[in-house]
């Protein structure tokens, strides 16, 4: 389920087609198509009860919510102008926008921390990720082009430790030495159901990893041309997110078990209790900042660590992948 974190080629005019064809928009109101980075599931949930409750419609926005999957490019979406608004995944979505010269920024971040974390034995000693230096360790292959430069550059983990993930959990069980990467509220509750076994779980941002998930991505022909649309939807989304891990979600649950029947309530009560354990949506900056909010320092840090591992050009305007105007309190 990982894999609904990286972005993905191909479906894009087939979604394009689909996105096309939404109903038409209410009288006075702007038409928002969102499409979010994988099928329906709690980590949307604070957008589906903001369409839910009608904070979005009290705002004057016809909310369209397209789910996406393995076949569905965002940013690709973005920038053909089939959808007005998107979700990016992480914080390496954004600043390869910028290296491609897409016009498309991040807007807003609903989740402080990205829920990817590193699963161990529990009886392997493991207390941190600095102990598993020089362990093998499972990623998949956009992985390594992703947060591997950040364990790299803090811990000194060398390329020779890699060994492939292609979402089994089978390597894995079967070495008690390995390391699997994971996503907070999948890979450790499946492993412990299928298995019995709990795996000691080590969510990055815990351990200072910088990178910003569940951000909505505009275009900024649309940030320019309607920024009180753009602005309407954060504020709606914020509200919902608060509703959606503090009350009753039962409505919103609903509309994402109606998109995605492959999904399951246990599963999405699940991610509610793991997302407000860990704070994902509302820790650090949004404790004080509001939900959604993001930080020039932050944006500074995780440019640093990248460019310093040369997957950016350190010259290369990293501040074109984002815009505060929309989460200043």
């Amino acid at each position: 389920m990982t894999s609904r974190r990286l972005v993905l080629a191909g479906g894009l005019a087939a979604l394009a087609a689909a996105c096309s064809e939404a109903p038409k928009t209410p009288p006075g109101t702007t038409r928002i198509r969102f499409a979010t980075d994988w099928k329906a599931q709690a980590e949307h949930g604070g957008f589906y009860h903001a369409l839910a409750s009608g904070e979005y419609a009290r705002r004057g926005l016809s909310v369209e919510i397209k789910q996406g999957g393995p076949g569905v490019n965002v940013p690709q979406l973005l920038a053909a102008e089939a959808i007005e608004l998107g979700m990016g995944s992480n914080s390496f979505i954004a600043l390869n926008l910028v290296k491609e010269k897409v016009p498309v920024k991040a807007v807003a971040a609903f989740m402080q921390k990205d829920p990817q974390v590193l699963l161990a034995h529990p009886d392997q000693g493991i207390r941190g990720i600095a102990d598993m230096k020089g362990r093998p360790i499972l990623l998949s292959a956009a992985s390594k082009e992703a947060f591997w430069v950040w364990l790299r550059a803090k811990y000194g983990f060398t390329d020779d430790q890699v060994r492939a993930y292609n979402y089994s959990a089978a390597p894995f069980l079967a070495d008690k030495r390995a390391i699997q990467q994971g996503y907070l509220s999948s890979e450790p509750y499946t492993i412990e159901k299928e298995t019995g076994m709990k795996p000691a779980v080590f969510l990055l941002a815990d351990e200072g990893y910088p990178g910003y998930a569940t951000m909505v991505l505009a275009p900024n022909k649309l940030i320019m041309r309607n920024p009180d649309a753009v602005r309407a939807f954060i504020e709606a989304s914020a509200v919902g997110w608060k509703a959606y891990l503090a009350g009753d979600a039962a409505a919103a649950d609903a509309m994402i078990l109606k998109d995605n029947p492959e999904m399951t309530p246990e599963l999405l009560a699940h991610a509610r209790d793991v997302m407000n354990q860990y704070g994902i949506v509302d820790s650090g900056d949004a404790r004080t900042g509001g939900v959604g909010v993001m930080t020039d320092a932050r944006w500074a840090e995780f440019f640093g660590v990248t460019s310093g591992q040369g997957v950016y050009p350190k010259e290369m305007d990293y501040r074109q992948a984002y815009t505060l105007d929309f989460v200043k309190k």
